[in-house]
């Protein structure tokens, strides 16, 4: 017999179906040692279901003018907003990323650090695990175009796109996945992401990019350490960074 995955994980966790729905969506579920991806999929009644645990908010430091957290994968940037919407949000992550991010907390201070993201002043570093071997520092510089479709965003690499450069430094090989550094000097919608696509290095659980990797609950994406004025914010990189684990 089969039902509906959500109803199941409904059933097995004593939770609401609304409840159960939200964690599929998230990402957070696996059956079979696979992730689920459609809630009302249909899967066999006696299923066993793994959820992970969102992981918590964590403040990294804040002042008069500027928080820096480290956002948690499986949170959207809108979700993490309503947390803190007395702040003014000065960057985005997408919905598997984790990493740094940061609100200002007056108009004063927000316009000012606005100007140092639009004059590309902010260095922005993250890590990456992607598939192939990166073994040469590489620079791409290739517009993206991003085009929303019933409020869902996708970007491609095109000649009427917007500028966006792209630096990828190797850190390790292991087997055919590598771990890389990547800086931005621009922060175009999944600019990460596309570029290193477009290079043959997908990073490893990018299922829209890339390819789906059952092992992997997310894009292995981490916004480790962004500077702007004289701060310096590093977030720790999560555990399935510091171990090649899935393949």
């Amino acid at each position: 017999m089969y039902d509906k995955a959500y109803k199941l994980l409904a059933k097995q966790e004593k939770i609401s179906n609304s409840k159960a729905k939200e964690l599929i969506d998230r990402g957070l579920v696996r059956a079979n040692g696979k992730k689920i991806l459609i809630a009302r999929g249909e899967i066999k009644e006696n299923t066993k279901f793994t959820v992970k645990k969102l992981a918590n908010i964590d403040i990294i430091f804040q002042d008069d003018d500027i928080l820096a957290i480290n956002k948690p994968a499986y949170m959207t940037t809108d979700e993490i907003q309503k947390k803190y919407e007395d702040y003014f949000l000065l960057n985005r992550l997408d919905k598997e990323t984790s990493g740094v991010m940061l609100f200002a907390k007056n108009e004063e201070f927000q316009k000012k650090a606005i100007k140092e993201f639009k004059e590309n002043r902010v260095y922005k570093e993250y890590v990456a695990i992607v598939e192939g071997k990166v073994i040469d520092e590489i620079v791409v510089d290739k517009p993206i175009l991003t085009i929303k479709n019933k409020g869902v965003a996708k970007s491609k690499i095109d000649k009427k796109g917007k500028p966006a450069t792209t630096t990828i430094y190797p850190m390790f090989v292991e087997g055919h996945k590598s771990k890389i550094k990547v800086v931005i000097d621009t922060g175009r919608t999944h600019q990460i992401r596309v570029h290193l696509n477009h290079l043959g290095f997908p990073i490893i659980g990018d299922n829209i990019y890339g390819k789906t990797n059952p092992n992997v609950n997310r894009v292995l994406l981490h916004s480790k350490i962004t500077k702007i004025f004289d701060y310096v914010f590093e977030a720790p990189e999560p555990k399935e960074f510091r171990v090649f684990d899935f393949n």
